[in-house]
Formats: structure tokens, sequence, C-alpha cells
């Protein structure tokens, strides 16, 4: 069996949870024989320092996709220039810039990519079935990383005669962070087209009702496959941190909540016996997240603690294992409801417990491995009066974190979750 996954790459500006599923998902499907091939879009893949992650030339390369929407039939640059545009180097040092990733400004072109080749990005497409059409082997099946990419469904599956399947992860937030009249377009567009796939695997429980209700996917075209990790490469650290010490690990924005633990940090430290406590923040930025950074290193210096607070430069996979080895509970407070959370499952795997607000994923997540605590509502107060407690009594976060770590093996190991996913491929049958 030969299978093509369709990833959007991050440019590696930041903590990348789709990058990371996706490719663990593939050297695992490698280790087990099956032949894959990983053909990243818009932006190089964030390869968690695995240079040698066998992949395809990034396409749709982002800026060639901003100047088709933008100039239509004269955005289709001659190959020697579209190649040069869509540079690893150069899509790198271009994904860095602010707007790249932003939901309001994209509303356009989100639509037009849904619309495949009636869309403005035509020409990419046809570039990329042409690849896919030329390969000595062509695929069986095809996997999408997100609904976001269905505007490429009906011609792959026209030109290619394969099945073709789909992740569903956090596509609701993007979408609804739209605004009118582009969400509304775009939800009614990926309702116009869920015939084209044969499985939606949705990464949570959760997501998978939460698909249901808006766009009505049938019951028996959906197949929870939850994300995982390579779990021998995780360790708890041999001692525990000298000080107390809490941890963020995501993207350095807003809606991460950075500015949330900050203050909950603040406040925490002037409470008797946690004044030693430190805070250790690592996840990467883009350009955007710059004046959200700088609010919160300013507040931090106001308060006398900068020195209490460490920000990571790098996000790399041993930078991240440096990072949860010098923490006693991860802290996730998000501004949106995930539908799933990578930073919490390689906290888990290094025997570190989490909190979060009580939505999306962490309620589900929390009850499967006995590792998360909840709060509502999601304020810098209630975080704090969440994590005083466990703070001031180390040895039971301590075995929250063991448990979650022993529980992992039966729902977030890579190996067993790609055999699971290879099995119920093979229960379908070929369009």
């Amino acid at each position: 069996m030969r299978i093509v996954q369709i990833t959007p790459g991050s440019g590696d500006q930041f903590y990348c949870e789709n990058c990371l599923r996706d490719t663990a998902l593939v050297r695992a499907l490698r280790r087990l024989g099956t032949d894959v091939v990983l053909v990243p879009m818009y932006l190089p893949l964030s390869l968690d320092g695995d240079i040698s992650l066998e992949r395809t030339e990034v396409f749709f390369g982002g800026i060639n996709v901003y100047l088709q929407q933008k100039l239509g039939p004269l955005g289709r640059l001659p190959g020697p220039l579209r190649r040069w545009l869509d540079s690893e180097a150069l899509l790198r040092r271009i994904s860095r810039r602010a707007g790249m990733t932003s939901a309001r400004q994209l509303g356009e072109m989100t639509l037009s990519m849904l619309e495949g080749p009636q869309g403005r990005q035509s020409a990419e497409l046809d570039r990329l079935t042409d690849f896919l059409a030329s390969l000595d082997r062509r695929p069986d099946v095809i996997l999408l990383s997100n609904l976001l990419l269905a505007g490429l469904a009906g011609p792959l599956r026209q030109r290619l005669g394969c099945r073709l399947m789909c992740w569903l992860q956090d596509e609701d937030g993007f979408i609804d962070g739209l605004g009118e009249p582009w969400t509304g377009r775009v939800w009614q567009r990926l309702r116009e087209l869920l015939d084209h796939f044969d499985l939606f695997l949705p990464v949570s429980r959760y997501y998978a009702e939460v698909m249901k209700s808006r766009l009505g996917i049938a019951e028996e075209k959906l197949f929870v496959c939850p994300p995982g990790l390579e779990l021998a490469d995780y360790a708890p650290a041999q001692t525990p941190p000298a000080e107390p010490t809490i941890g963020f690990l995501a993207r350095m924005a807003y809606i991460n909540g950075l500015d949330i633990i900050a203050e909950a940090f603040a406040q925490l430290t002037s409470r008797p016996g946690l004044e030693r406590l430190r805070l250790l923040i690592c996840g990467g930025k883009n350009a955007a997240d710059e004046p959200t950074i700088a609010s919160v290193r300013d507040k931090l210096a106001q308060a006398g603690l900068s020195e209490r607070v460490r920000f990571f430069e790098r996000f790399d996979k041993a930078e991240r294992l440096t990072f949860l080895q010098q923490i006693h509970l991860l802290v996730c407070p998000v501004r949106y409801s995930p539908a799933y959370a990578m930073n919490v499952l390689e906290a888990m795997a290094c025997g570190v417990p989490f909190a979060a607000p009580r939505t999306g994923v962490y309620p589900e997540w929390a009850q499967q491995t006995g590792g998360g605590v909840l709060y509502e509502p999601n304020s810098p107060q209630a975080l704090a009066e969440t994590l005083e407690p466990l703070l001031r009594s180390p040895q039971q976060t301590a075995q929250m974190g063991q448990t979650a770590r022993q529980t992992l093996r039966n729902h977030f190991d890579m190996e067993q979750n790609a055999r699971r996913f290879l099995q119920r491929l093979e229960t379908k049958t070929s369009p």
C-alpha cells in the first residue's frame, strides 16, 4: 500500500502540533513497512530536528499561492521563478512575517483553495496532481492533514482513482475566526465536498462530536484516531527540579494565553512559600506575536520577576525534552477549545501533569490519563487558585505525572496507533 500524506508546514517558526503529529505518523508507518510519501504544502515542515525525514518539494508555496490569489492568471510565474519562490530557504524567511497565518486575512484565499479547479490556485493544483500521477507507483490512499485542504479532493480522486481520507483537527476555530461572509461560505463549501472522502479521522472523541454537529458527517465515515508519540524518546527527569517550576509549551501567542500564565505566575510568587516559583516558556513565535511577548516581558520586569522566568530560544525535540524535565507542571491557558494537544502528550510522556481550562479535549484526556487538572473560568485568578495546591504538594503532583505516563501507552503510543490506522484502512473498500 502506498499512502500520500499532505501536510501544511509552519516554516519551523513555532511549535507546530500538526507537523509533529503527521511526521511522527509517517515515521511509524515507514517503520512498519508502509510506503509513505510526505508532501509539504504552503511552507516547509517543522522536522523536529530530523532533517533525514524524506519528503517531496513544497507544493502550493505560500508566496506563489498569495500571488495567484491577488493577481489571478498574472500570478502564474515561469517555472524557474516559481521554483525560486518555493525554495525552503525563502519560504522559511517569509514565514517569520506577520499575517502569513492570520485567519482574518485569509477568507478569500481559504474559499479559493476550497474551490479547487475553479479557484485561483488551479495551476498549483494541476502541478500537484501531475506530480502524484507521475510517481513510479500511484497512491492507494491520500491522507489530507486537515479539512481546509478539501478543495484538492475531487481532482485528486478523479485523476488518481485512489481512496481519500482526512484528519479533522481544529478547523472550527480557524473558520469561525475568518468572519462573515467568509465563515458561512467556507462551512457551506465544506459540506459540499464531504462526499469526496471515504473516511474522516478526528483526533479526539470531543472533536468527532464537534464536526458531526457542524457538518453533519455520518457516524460510519468517522474513525477517531488519537495522535501519538514515539514514547521511547521521552523520559522523566532523573531528579525533580530544585525549585517549584511551571511551564508553557506552545507558540508564544495571545490565543494560547501567554499573558494569562504570566499574570497567574506573578500572583503566585506573592504568596508565602511560593516566592521562589519559576516559569519556563518555550514554543517559538512569529512577528504577529511580538507585541504580546513584549507586553509580558515588560510586566514581569516591572514586578521584579524577570530573573525567575526563562524564555527558551529553541523548541526542537531535544530542547523540549530539556524544558519538560525542568518543570513540575505544564500549564495550557488557551483561549479556544482545542481538538487535541501534543504539548500535553509530550509533558505526560515525561511524567509531567498538566493544568488546562475545562474545554475542548482537555476533560477527555484528563479522564483517560489521570494526568490533568481542569479549571474555570480561564482567568489568571482561577489558574493561580488551581496551581497553588499542586505546587504545595509536589509528591501528589509527581504521582499524577507518573500515572499519566503509565497510561499513555494505552491510547497514545505512535506505533500502536499506526497499526490501528492501517487496520482501519484495510477495512475500507476501494472507490
